[in-house]
């Protein structure tokens, strides 16, 4: 007799759900002092600016994709600007690699110096992908030209390397106004307004008030500035 396939549903059933990847199956994370991000791609060239990666888990050895974390570092600033910890790195810094290192990437920790930016974009053309985390402004404070950094990620970008977020993408949408644009989508919320003088804002902002408190961003602005 031959044996009955089946059904699709219940073969479906059987087959056993991935485990979620979790933080020990990466060994303990970086001590103060230690540096996990000289690998798998060659950093070397580029000048380090943070003084370790505490909190950063070990690199996969056979990463889906390779990646990098792009930082920068006002070095007129106390620890490299407001938004750094005392280690040179922002405070998401290490949640958002590790994320990435957890779902099977390696996410590499640099910093852009603008001394070195031929040196610095041949380096990251070996990256499979760029997040790009430098702040509005912070370039331009440590001395560097925030269009000719713009330029060469957008370069990069047609090269077939991933950058996130890309120069475009900030130009348009990293103003918090953005909010707005997408109030009425799935990922808004439909009471998020703006206000572009004094008088709309009185108005529209007690009235708010009145139903629960609400959140005061300044439109342009960030490393907790805004």
């Amino acid at each position: 007799a031959k044996a009955k396939a089946e059904p699709e549903g219940k073969a479906k059933a059987k087959a056993k759900a991935e485990p979620k990847a979790s933080p020990k199956d990466f060994g303990k994370p970086a001590l103060e002092g230690q540096y996990r991000s000289g690998k798998p791609v060659d950093v070397e060239a580029l000048t380090r600016m943070s003084k370790d990666d505490l909190g950063l888990l070990q690199q996969p050895s056979k990463p889906r994709f390779k990646t990098a974390l792009v930082g920068i570092y006002v070095r007129s600033q106390p620890y490299g600007a407001s938004d750094k910890s005392s280690n040179g790195h922002r405070y998401d810094t290490i949640p958002f690699a590790n994320g990435m290192i957890m779902a099977g990437m390696s996410c590499q920790l640099i910093h852009y110096v603008h001394q070195e930016h031929d040196k610095f974009f041949e380096v990251v053309k070996n990256f499979d992908a760029l997040i790009v985390r430098c702040n509005p402004g912070q370039i331009k404070a440590d001395g560097g030209d925030q269009g000719k950094f713009d330029d060469s990620m957008r370069a990069i970008r047609k090269a077939g390397i991933q950058v996130w977020p890309s120069p475009d993408v900030m130009e348009f949408m990293g103003a918090k106004d953005a909010l707005c644009k997408i109030a009425t989508m799935s990922i808004g919320l439909e009471d998020t307004l703006a206000y572009y003088d004094e008088a709309s804002f009185s108005a529209g902002f007690k009235k708010t008030m009145a139903f629960q408190p609400r959140v005061i961003k300044q439109n342009r602005g960030s490393s907790g500035e805004g």
